[in-house]
């Protein structure tokens, strides 16, 4: 069957309620807040990788790394859904399933690998007749193999047994359509400890990815070696004996672990005579959006060895050094300007005290505030220069990520008074909740404040309310008396779990008439911050604060100080470790480390600022995990640094793996929607992760000879697409917002095809899920040449900041074509893709809006834009069966 001829759809199936065994309550709908609609999720628990792609009789195979025992990490089995057109998916039962139960048991769990076809039979699984279907994937023992024996490295390398936290390469084989599994009696197939080939950290081994090659006659695997930044590549007659070809790498980003590998041919501008070979490495943290992504090399693979074309060396491109910290000198010697003494006198010589091994940096020395640990703050502000003669700032930059952020404050606190005299816990030794004024109920505070300490930073004062009492265990409730609303802001200092009320809740609650007004939350981190609660329409009315934990789990408690009202909001304090561009005193570009003492460079574009005096200020405001910052090799120069080509400019496309054995010899891939930074914490339930919507794979020759990847969304995508369509033709966007109105031009589960000019505009684009306060912005900037999408105000109240790293904008250079601006957006309930530059340029972000916010808008800013045609199509949901 082509994969363009019109396929039956799949009816989603119940055997995955059965396999989760979903209670009634948490019985999926389909229909949850942030159910994409047209993206794969399963009916419930965690999702990760994308595993196993397959087609095979007519149905496309999903495996993907999943927990069947719950809604986080954990347990990780292989999850199994099919497709006959790469949409509609009917959840099968676990394939490979992890066992929990048994302590002293191995507790083998399946992490990501592949699937093939074995259609000669070299394994002698199957048949020639009845070829089976054979899954490649890391075995991984937490409690070694076999469990609580004594396993130390010379028993592992005489292969009598596996140390806690090996992973190795096993396979399994199905005759029935990968509905039924067998290991292979005689796993692992790839035993790093015992290996010819060697493998450094055999905890550190894993993701293989299996293909046929015609040419060697052989079947080939690529793995990593995940902190060593390699890609290890084996071959196999039979898919059971396996030898070693050769290693590639380190090359480009390699500022995080390197993950999920994929290697496959395609053709150039589609002439089968000009091909190349593509190596597609994942990365996690260092990506170009922060946290996990995606890169890709082009080459040629002989059956052997890969060559990559695309390699970025460390050098930034020529310019004009302005600070390489080498050589002898203090800071005030360079002529850098120290707010405090914290930061050090002085160049550092590599990691510091405590600090574990640094690298990336170039020559001697480098700026690095790893003074006495984290704990260190303070700023070293450059001396003063003319933008002039350059167009780009290249940098290194390494340490805590933790950007910079304008709504924070400078720390000051406003004038105020406490609502009630005990409202800010404070108190002679042993004093309780219940002589400062506050009614305690359940045992999660115990009897009184707790004095505080370097494990619970941001209290004010000596005590405050900490409800973890020996354990997450306790819950209970606190309330307060009775005061009157006198002033515009309620400012208070919360901390710890992030579990948003009402359910399972650790947070703080105004009521005013009996009525939860406002909440808030911390943010699973035991710094506590500034929350101010704008209560002007409550003016006069009596309120009481109610602290809740009603939460048992992990981050299971919350800590809360220092209540007043005030007539202005308590901001944020800053927690940033980054170095900045400052022109007229303000922040007009900035950087962060990626939590990894490997430095990284960073450009920024700085035409805008061309004739204007500037300085750099390197600031470490951060005393908590990752709190410092590390900086080298400060360069002016007329181009960017480039490190890596990008699969996904967003912060949401990980984990990507194509398909083996496609129809027609097509190429299609998929990732995870989702980010390590924060995959644990996205606010979906009974489910967590989806993945993206397939995408055609290609290469295309560019204009200076090189060759790029391009993608585009599949063309079943069709399928979906219904009425009403809503169509403007050319019109100019005044500066502003303007709201589109008319039938079919609002919607959550939308295709948006637009082209623009930019006009005297400096930004424009489209605004998405507009309601109160909300928006997601795609749209081009001029000044920096730059595709997108900014997702700052892109979560709903109740939601929002449940992981400090999610509000963002994420980037990806890209040139207009012929002045034109051409974006094809897939909009779902919960996410977002981008493809512009004729699909050379993707950004994927997940968002998490107001089911109300389902509003578009033009906008233009600087000027007036263009717009040359706009098409807003809704598309069908892919879960038929679902309940409303």
């Amino acid at each position: 069957m082509s994969r363009y001829s019109k396929p039956m759809a799949l009816a989603l199936g119940m055997a995955a309620l059965a396999a989760a065994a979903a209670s009634p309550a948490e019985e999926p709908t389909y229909r949850e807040r942030f159910r994409p609609q047209f993206h794969y999720t399963p009916a419930q628990n965690w999702m990760n990788d994308p595993n196993g792609l397959v087609y095979y009789q007519g149905e496309y195979h999903l495996f993907y790394q999943f927990n069947p025992f719950g809604n986080t990490w954990g347990n990780m089995s292989w999850g199994h859904a099919v497709s006959r057109d790469l949409l509609h998916w009917d959840e099968l039962p676990v394939a490979l399933m992890s066992d929990p139960e048994d302590p002293d048991a191995d507790q083998e769990q399946y992490f990501s690998g592949g699937a093939v076809i074995d259609w000669n039979n070299s394994s002698g699984f199957g048949t020639l007749g009845n070829p089976p279907m054979v899954a490649i994937y890391t075995s991984w023992f937490p409690n070694g193999k076999p469990a609580g024996a004594p396993c130390d490295e010379a028993y592992a390398r005489a292969g009598l047994c596996l140390p806690p936290g090996s992973q190795v390469q096993s396979i399994a084989y199905s005759l029935d359509s990968g509905r039924s599994w067998t290991p292979y009696a005689q796993n692992p197939v790839i035993n790093g400890w015992t290996h010819p080939s060697g493998v450094p950290n055999p905890r550190e081994f894993r993701d293989p990815k299996v293909f046929w090659h015609e040419d060697s006659q052989q079947w080939v695997m690529a793995t990593v070696l995940a902190t060593d930044h390699r890609v290890r590549f084996f071959g196999s007659p039979d898919l059971k004996a396996w030898h070693f070809l050769s290693d590639f790498g380190p090359a480009n980003a390699t500022g995080g672990i390197w993950e999920v590998p994929d290697l496959f041919e395609l053709p150039v501008d589609g002439n089968p005579n000009d091909t190349r070979w593509m190596l597609v490495v994942n990365l996690n943290p260092g990506a170009i959006a922060g946290g996990s992504g995606a890169q890709y090399f082009v080459g040629d693979f002989d059956g052997v060895e890969f060559h990559a074309e695309n390699i970025y060396d460390d050098l930034p491109p020529a310019g004009v050094p302005f600070e390489t910290f080498d050589g002898p000198g203090t800071y005030a010697e360079r002529g850098w300007d120290t707010t405090e003494d914290f930061l050090g006198l002085a160049p550092a010589v590599g990691a510091l005290p405590g600090q574990q091994e640094v690298s990336g940096y170039r020559g001697d020395g480098l700026a690095n505030t790893f003074i006495f640990g984290d704990a260190a703050t303070g700023s070293l502000t450059s001396p003063p220069f003319t933008i002039d003669g350059f167009s780009h700032i290249n940098l290194l930059v390494g340490g805590g990520r933790h950007p910079h952020d304008p709504a924070a404050g400078d720390g000051t606190v406003p004038d105020g008074e406490l609502l009630f005299p005990g409202a800010d816990f404070e108190g002679p030794d042993g004093v309780t909740y219940a002589e400062l004024g506050w009614t305690p109920s359940g045992v999660f505070v115990g009897e009184g404040p707790v004095l505080g300490g370097p494990w619970d930073p941001g209290y004010v004062g000596e005590r405050h309310l900490q409800s973890y009492i020996g354990s997450d265990a306790a819950v209970g409730t606190l309330v307060s008396p009775f005061f009157q609303i006198e002033r515009d802001y309620i400012n208070f200092v919360i901390g710890s779990g992030n579990h948003p009320y009402p359910d399972q809740a650790t947070a703080v609650v105004l009521r005013v008439d009996g009525q939860v007004v406002r909440t808030a939350t911390g943010k699973n981190d035991p710094t506590m911050d500034w929350v101010a609660w704008d209560v002007r329409e409550f003016a006069g009315k009596s309120a009481t604060i109610e602290i809740i934990d009603q939460n048992s789990g992990g981050w299971g408690h919350v800590s809360a100080d220092h209540f007043f009202q005030s007539d202005a909001p308590a901001l944020p304090r800053p927690t940033e470790t980054t170095v900045s561009l400052l022109v007229d005193g303000e922040v007009v570009r900035s950087a962060t480390g990626e939590n990894s003492e490997r430095l990284q460079w960073a450009s920024w574009n700085v035409d805008a600022f061309a004739g204007q005096e500037a300085r750099i200020r390197i600031l470490d405001k951060n005393e908590g995990g990752w709190g410092h910052i590390m900086v080298d090799d400060i360069r002016f120069a007329d181009e960017a640094v480039k490190r890596a080509d990008w699969i996904d400019y967003g912060k949401d496309f990980y984990a990507v793996v194509s398909y083996e054995n496609m129809p027609g010899g097509d190429r299609v891939w998929l990732g995870w929607m989702n980010n390590w930074n924060y995959a644990n914490d996205i606010p979906t339930a009974p489910w967590r992760s989806a993945q993206s919507l397939p995408r055609d794979v290609g290469l295309r020759s560019t204009a200076d000879g090189k060759v790029e990847l391009v993608q585009t969304p599949i063309i079943e995508l069709a399928q979906l697409r219904r009425g009403p369509v809503f169509a403007l033709g050319k019109r100019r966007v005044t500066e502003g917002q303007h709201l589109l109105d008319g039938k079919g031009a609002r919607g959550k589960a939308v295709e948006i095809k637009a082209e623009f000019e930019p006009g005297s505009a400096t930004r424009f684009g489209l605004k998405l899920r507009v309601g109160d306060g909300e928006e997601t912005l795609v749209g081009y900037d001029i000044e920096l040449g730059e595709l997108f999408v900014d997702r700052s105000r892109a979560q709903a109240a109740d939601v929002d900041g449940f992981h400090p790293d999610f509000a963002g904008r994420h980037a990806s250079p890209l040139q207009l074509e012929d002045g034109k601006l051409t974006l094809h957006i897939l909009l779902d309930w919960s996410s977002v893709e981008v493809f512009a530059g004729d699909g050379s340029r993707v950004i994927t972000d997940r968002i998490f809006p107001s089911d109300d916010s389902d509003r578009i808008a033009l906008f233009a800013e600087g000027g007036d834009a263009v717009l040359k045609s706009l098409r807003i199509q809704p598309l069908a949901s892919i879960h038929e069966n679902a309940s409303d």
